[in-house]
């Protein structure tokens, strides 16, 4: 892994080789931001045809939402 450059990128914070969440604090904000971005790389890869269709169903989800809140 060190000839690819990762080294420390990949076993930071992993003493003992373990893996998983056990005995191990999770970063929450490192967690959130990478979900974010995740969401906004598929988001900014979709056809303008298929964002369109995703913003006229949260609009209509939404105004539904509102009529039954009202």
């Amino acid at each position: 892994m060190v000839e690819y450059g990762n080294g420390v990128g990949q076993v930071a914070g992993r003493a003992g080789g373990g893996g998983g969440a056990a005995g191990h604090s999770t970063d929450v904000g490192a967690a959130l931001s990478q979900a974010i971005n995740d969401s906004m790389t598929t988001l900014g890869t979709l056809p303008p045809a298929v964002l369109l269709l995703l913003a006229s169903v949260v609009l209509v989800l939404g105004w539904v939402l509102l009529k039954k809140l009202i």
